[in-house]
């Protein structure tokens, strides 16, 4: 009995010991194998040895370590040379690749980043001021979520430039992301590991590439997104500039919560063509073009010195007199930035260098004035300063305010003789055309006032036409100008030249409130207008326009059509019937002489 229980425990060890030698043999056999192939795939074992290194000493949140272990313990049980092993591989290196818990030290001396953003750029004083009170914020609460600004203006002022300044004066890391054209959302939110060569969304990988979890992100060209079948990238925006949701963005690649939080998002744009949703989680900042004081003193500051040390020109070489730059500003550019500005000052510099490297001189000085300008730039691109031209007709100033700032805006109308037909032409939208018949009413309303019969409406045909009719025109704020260039042209009195106007109009001839005041302002200053029109309604936006403006234009608030023909036209006609606007005109003189 003794001997066979013996017999079967030796027979029971010598089985294990077989099989443990086996499994060890075959074991050793297969790193042999491992070895042999990884020395032919470029040291795939060494990856995964590196992988499992990093692995222990990243700094992961707890739910971002237990998947990456997971995907770890599945990579070594797989063949390294094989394509799912590379998959895993790429998905464990994006989880090690992104800044989880690696934060810069944010800045919050308040004096230093005003100092900063002064020293880059001219004016822009809103945007300043909301950055430094988020500093004084940050400095007495520890845990504060970034603002999300949107700044939006005309091309040229200064919004993607304005970022990387934020960025210097917060010492944070800066990230630009281009939107212009983007319309897959999957750009936004990255690829599903589903599919072959996909890759974490743009988001992921910029925080990668700076390494920290709270840079400062510009979304530029917000505007310009576009949607097509894929998806709708604004709305893969939306969770991203939520501060309520961003603490838990979730990229479709690496299908982890991402703390989002921290970082301060700074978005551009030249209008606000952006979703209604989107622009609610943003504070908008608006940036007007610049009066022509500014874009003078920023040429001096900035500009000038910038293009002569692009083109090698010393200190001495090159003096580029102020009543050059104002010239430059008036005659050769007509703009709401200074990029066209730079552009000429930039070809100034080149003419210089060009000059001194033919003539082979050292001692080269340069000094470009108004008389010597046109030998750089050319004869003169623009005409600065309507009031020279002739009164006309049915030919009045209107101000537009578009995507790159404010422009004059050309308002043509011929009353010839016909049947009452209307014609509008110059690319014109369903508002402007509207507009225009409304203002239409407002005249025959006052026919009599006007000293205009009731049958000319029916005798006479109308064409209205905005000059450049290749540019599409639209918005009702060109009410008031319309009216007065029908009243201009059913009587034939001519209107003043130097003046200009902006307002919607009701159809009992009410000046209605417009957007855009500040940019309008600017072009009408621009184009040395003397007298601009403005709804009363709009004179709470005054305070806004720079002092030099106001005091270059006579800025006239009025309630009513009738209170813009008395100044506008060259003479009044004579009224059929004594009627209100006539009283007016006449209470009005009385009040002048007292």
């Amino acid at each position: 009995e003794e001997q066979q229980i013996e017999q079967t425990l030796h027979d029971s060890v010598k089985r294990q010991m077989e099989k443990n030698q086996r499994e060890y043999f075959l074991n050793e056999k297969m790193k042999v194998i491992q070895r042999e192939l990884s020395d032919m795939n470029g040291g795939a074992e060494d990856d995964v040895a590196e992988i499992e290194k990093r692995l222990a000493e990243a700094d992961l949140p707890e739910h971002v370590r237990k998947k990456a272990e997971s995907e770890f313990r599945k990579l070594k049980a797989m063949q390294p040379a094989s394509s799912e092993a590379a998959v895993v591989r790429n998905y464990i290196e994006a989880i090690l690749d992104t800044p989880w818990n690696k934060a810069s030290k944010v800045s919050i001396n308040l004096s230093k980043a005003q100092e900063i953003l002064d020293a880059d750029h001219y004016g822009l004083d809103d945007v300043k001021d909301r950055i430094v009170e988020y500093l004084a914020v940050q400095s007495r609460v520890k845990k504060l979520k970034g603002p999300i600004l949107c700044l939006v203006g005309p091309p040229g002022v200064g919004k993607t430039s304005l970022g990387e300044s934020v960025a210097k004066a917060t010492g944070r890391e800066f990230v630009r992301m281009a939107l212009g054209g983007v319309r897959d959302e999957a750009e936004i939110r990255g690829h599903r590991r589903t599919y072959i060569g996909a890759m974490p969304g743009k988001i992921v990988q910029s925080l990668t590439k700076v390494g920290v979890k709270n840079p400062l992100f510009l979304l530029d060209e917000i505007d310009k997104m576009a949607q097509d079948y894929r998806g709708d990238p604004a709305s893969a925006l939306l969770e991203v500039l939520d501060p309520s949701q961003n603490s838990k963005f979730n990229d479709h690649y690496l299908d982890l919560d991402l703390d989002l939080s921290e970082v301060m998002f700074i978005c551009t744009a030249n209008s606000m063509n952006i979703p209604e949703a989107l622009l609610d989680r943003m504070e908008v900042i608006r940036l007007p073009g610049y009066t022509e004081d500014e874009k003078v003193n920023i040429a001096e500051r900035y500009l000038v010195p910038k293009a002569m040390k692009n083109n090698g020109l010393r200190a001495k070489e090159l003096t580029v007199h102020e009543e050059a730059i104002r010239d430059i500003v008036q005659r050769y550019t007509r703009e709401a930035g200074v990029r066209s500005l730079e552009r000429e000052v930039s070809k100034i510099a080149r003419k210089v260098v060009k000059e001194a490297v033919s003539k082979k001189s050292k001692n080269l000085q340069i000094d470009v004035n108004s008389a010597n300008l046109p030998d750089y730039l050319g004869p003169h691109k623009f005409d600065f300063g309507m009031a020279e031209d002739e009164a006309q007709v049915g030919r009045v100033n209107g101000l537009a305010w578009t995507s790159v700032g404010g422009e004059l805006l050309t308002i043509e109308v011929a009353a010839v003789k016909g049947k009452g037909k209307f014609i509008t032409t110059g690319s014109l939208g369903d508002v402007m055309k509207e507009s225009i018949t409304a203002a239409m009413t407002v005249v025959r309303t006052r026919a009599d006032e006007l000293g205009i019969e009731s049958t000319r409406f029916e005798e006479t045909d109308v064409h209205v036409h905005l000059p450049e009719g290749a540019t599409p025109k639209d918005g009702p704020s060109a009410g008031l100008a319309l009216t007065t260039a029908l009243v201009s042209a059913f009587t034939g009195i001519p209107i003043r030249p130097d003046i200009a106007m902006t307002g919607e109009t009701s159809l009992g001839g009410r000046a209605m409130r417009i957007g855009g005041l500040k940019e309008k302002l600017l072009a009408a200053h621009r184009g040395g207008i003397k007298l601009v029109f403005i709804p009363q309604d709009n004179v709470r936006d005054l305070s806004e326009i720079p002092d030099n403006v106001k005091e270059g234009l006579e800025i006239k608030a009025v309630k009513s059509i009738d209170e813009i023909l008395p100044l506008a036209l060259t003479s009044m006609p004579e009224a059929l019937v004594k009627a209100p606007i006539v009283k007016a005109v006449d209470e009005g003189k009385k009040a002048a002489r007292h």
